[in-house]
Order: C-alpha cells, then sequence, then structure tokens
C-alpha cells in the first residue's frame, strides 16, 4: 500500500489561496449552502469501517453535524429534501425510483421522516445515539464505478425542483430522472447547494482515502511529531470533491492512531481540502511548511496511492 505525503515544496505550490482570502469562503460561492452533513451508516446509525458495505441494502443515510463535530457545530438545515444515488462523478444516476419517493424531513439538525408518497417511501432505521431517522438508499443500481463506490447526493427540495425546471421538467417529483442527458446536468441536484458523501460496496477495490491530521505542535517546527504532538478531534476541514461540492467534515477518534480529518472513497479527479483557523486550532504551517489557512489540490488516482495524509500544525 501506497501513501502519499506531500512534498515541502510540492504542498507549498498546491495552495490556492491565502488565508486572508478564506474568512469569507462561506459568505460567496456557497451562500446557499446547506449547513450539517450528510454521511452513510447502518440502519442503527454506526459507522463502517472505511464505508465499505456488505451489500447495497445496508446503506442508510444519517445527517446531522457531522460525525466528530463539536456541539456548537450547526446540522442539517431544517426543512425536506430528495436525495439520489450517482456514481462517483454524479454523470450516472443509479436512483431506480421517483423523486417523490427519496424524500425526508429534517427538525432541529437531524433527520425525522421519510414524507408519505403513496407506499413507496424508503425504509428507516434509528441512530441510537442521537434518537434521529437513518434512511435506506435501496432501491438503486449497482455502480459502474470498477471499485464499487457510489456517491449520495441531498439538496433541499425546493431547490431540486428548480433544478429540474431549469431542465424543462415541470414538476421532477414524479419521475426518476429530471436530466437531459447532458452529463454536467446532475439530474437536477444543483452541486452549490448539495451535501454528498461517498460509500462503497464489496467488490474488490477500496478507493482512495484523504486524510488530515490537526496536531499540537509542541516543538513548534510545523513537521508532525507521533511521539510528543498528540492529533487533536473536532477540527473541521472543508472538502470540495469532483462535482464542486463543499462538505464540511471534522477530526474525530481514528482508534489507536488518534484523531483523524478523512474522506472515505474519494473519486479519481481533483479533489480540494480547505484549511482555515476553527475550534483552538491556529494553523502554523502545513507539512513542514510554515503558513496558515490554505486551501490545497489533490488529483486522486487510485493507481498511485491508497491513501493521501496532510499533516496540519496548530498552535494552542
Amino acid at each position: 500500500m501506497r501513501i502519499i505525503r506531500f512534498p515541502a515544496l510540492a504542498l507549498a505550490a498546491l495552495a490556492l489561496v491565502a488565508a486572508a482570502l478564506l474568512i469569507g469562503h462561506r459568505d460567496s460561492a456557497l451562500a446557499h449552502q446547506i449547513s450539517g452533513a450528510i454521511f452513510t451508516t447502518t440502519a442503527n446509525g454506526d459507522e463502517v469501517n472505511q464505508n465499505i458495505f456488505p451489500n447495497i441494502q445496508a446503506v442508510y443515510l444519517d445527517g446531522g453535524p457531522g460525525i466528530g463535530a463539536p456541539q456548537t457545530a450547526a446540522g442539517l438545515d431544517d426543512g425536506r429534501y430528495v436525495f439520489q444515488v450517482t456514481n462517483p462523478n454524479g454523470q450516472t444516476l443509479l436512483s431506480t425510483d421517483k423523486a417523490k419517493c427519496r424524500r425526508f424531513d429534517v427538525a432541529n439538525g437531524a433527520i425525522t421522516n421519510v414524507v408519505a408518497a403513496g407506499g413507496c417511501e424508503h425504509v428507516t432505521g434509528t441512530d441510537v445515539d442521537h434518537n434521529a431517522t437513518t434512511v435506506q438508499l435501496f432501491p438503486f443500481n449497482a455502480t459502474p464505478n470498477p471499485g464499487g463506490v457510489y456517491k449520495v447526493w441531498v439538496t433541499r427540495e425546493v431547490d431540486y425542483l428548480l433544478g429540474c425546471s431549469q431542465l424543462g421538467v415541470a414538476n421532477g417529483l414524479e419521475v426518476v430522472n429530471c436530466g437531459n442527458g447532458n452529463p454536467a446536468d446532475r439530474h437536477g441536484f444543483i452541486p452549490a447547494h448539495s451535501k454528498t458523501d461517498n460509500f462503497k460496496v464489496k467488490r474488490g477495490g477500496e478507493g482512495v482515502e484523504l486524510d488530515v491530521r490537526f496536531f499540537s505542535d509542541r516543538n513548534g517546527n510545523f513537521v508532525y511529531d507521533p511521539a510528543s504532538e498528540p492529533t487533536v478531534c473536532g477540527i473541521a476541514a472543508d472538502w470540495t470533491d469532483t462535482n464542486g461540492v463543499t462538505n464540511t467534515r471534522y477530526s474525530s477518534s481514528y482508534g489507536a492512531q488518534g484523531c483523524w480529518w478523512h474522506i472515505e472513497a474519494a473519486e479519481t479527479g481533483v479533489h480540494q481540502i480547505t484549511l482555515y483557523n476553527n475550534n483552538g486550532c491556529v494553523i502554523t504551517g502545513v507539512n513542514g511548511v510554515p503558513g496558515g489557512g490554505q486551501t490545497v489540490t489533490l488529483n486522486v488516482d487510485p493507481k498511485k496511492a491508497s491513501y493521501i495524509i496532510i499533516d496540519v500544525a496548530c498552535l494552542y
């Protein structure tokens, strides 16, 4: 298994946005973005190792502030949502039922119920930790991705209907796919108004994991020392996938390895990780290079590496 650790000079070259420009990064292009996060779990809300599920019926949708998020983090915005399952780049719709069957409601930041649709609504479970509803993603077709990778999308119903109307479909809830065949249409889901998560169903391929280690830089050299510098939980970073969808994730417990921020099953293509000061972490360096918040561009290719790791020095 190969692991990429970015050389200092290469990482510096990949920093696209200065810290000063990141202050308002949520206030411009993402003005209509959804708060909180979505993630795939079992029916009772448990995480699955590496997001690899045994079969397509085992995958459920969960939502809220996000795994590892601090108590003050926002959950999903209250309202009604629609979801879809696609291949990783979003060009192939895999969900097979009408959009009206794939709706759920959110209250107080968590999923509360699926929406009645004449009997086609999806099976639900219960997140035992938060007493929130989980929603089975099945039915959907097998992914054409050779590694068995899928992407689930969630957007507000009102935004989905808007997206469908822009594609010439008067009521997107009554069709399975309101896309017009253009690979960029994403079937009515507007990337800037959506949340996504990747998951895998066992097929033999394992995709690429993106990891960030936020650590307390006790010796001030910007280089992670596992023997003396602990990793830190609850630090946020934003992941923008190949579709342009931005998702906030938090570093969380990663077993004996400490607290890591990670994205499972990242699809082939260009991803961005946006790093910024939050929850007590003042960024002083990234992979040994002095500097503050920045956006790092990653060219993901499972043929070259199974993991990509970024080390971020925090000053407390």
